[in-house]
């Protein structure tokens, strides 16, 4: 009941044991409820995923869970983007975070609680391992998702579950070189016609609107993510600075108007 079903049930035992209906005054789900299982229990899962010796990575995908601005895909141009994308990823407060649900927290490489030293220091060893893999053969290319961008009236605008699918693909095909892409503020988003938008059940002003930009929430976001890295002082990689400024530079380029 988390907002992506559209016509929930007539009947069911809500998460306190009492008779629910779509009448009732009370949500059937805790705010915080969460569905897990374990990998192994997935069909697809490849046969190497725990090998002793470790596991090829040909992608990183970042996620956060944004209502606005951040498109639905968008692949780093290079692996110090990816980088940023990494530092900066936010999302929107849940019941499952301190703070007022709804309200944007930056959660870096979505491990900010969990983080054992300075956070700029771990930035700068991500950057290190992807230099150190450039020179012995390529880095994994970095992409960031984001399933939860809402429409006008608030309706979750890309289906989720296994529609994701089709962004999935597209990432694969990004990495065989056989999908197109364009240059946009948050890096490379998908070319008109290179995911199937329709087969996933999204109409056409639904996509259009999962990758519409804003420049005032762009430069909003740019403002926001440049007070994040600041608060951490002079210990920031300069190359995530450089970066930031790049994504300036593209919003810059922008017109006023909302565009797709």
């Amino acid at each position: 009941m988390g907002g992506h079903d559209r016509r929930p049930p007539a009947h069911l035992t809500d998460w306190t044991g009492a008779d629910w209906t779509p009448a009732s005054s009370s949500p059937a789900a805790h705010p915080n409820a969460r569905f897990t299982v374990a990998a192994t229990r997935c069909a697809t899962l490849a046969d190497d995923w725990d090998a002793p010796e470790g596991v090829a990575l040909d992608a990183i995908i970042f996620g956060g869970r944004r209502a606005t601005t951040v498109p639905l895909v968008a692949q780093a141009r290079d692996w110090e983007h990816g980088m940023l994308m990494g530092a900066t990823l936010a999302s929107e407060r849940t019941a499952a975070a301190e703070g007022t649900v709804g309200e944007l927290r930056r959660d870096p490489f979505a491990m900010l609680p969990f983080c054992g030293v300075h956070m700029a220091d771990h930035w700068r060893h991500w950057l290190e391992v992807g230099a150190a893999a450039e020179r012995s053969g390529g880095a994994p290319a970095v992409f960031q998702v984001n399933w939860f961008r809402r429409g006008e009236s608030g309706e979750f605008l890309w289906p989720g579950f296994g529609e994701n699918i089709h962004v999935l693909a597209w990432i694969l095909d990004r990495l065989e070189g056989r999908a197109d892409a364009v240059e946009g503020p948050f890096g490379r988003v998908p070319a008109p016609g290179a995911i199937d938008h329709e087969a996933a059940g999204v109409s056409r002003e639904a996509w259009a609107a999962l990758f519409a930009l804003d420049r005032d929430a762009l430069t909003a976001e740019a403002e926001d993510a440049d007070a994040f890295l600041a608060s951490y002082g002079e210990r920031v990689p300069a190359a995530l600075r450089a970066q930031l400024a790049l994504m300036r530079a593209s919003i810059d380029a922008l017109g006023s108007e909302s565009s797709g």
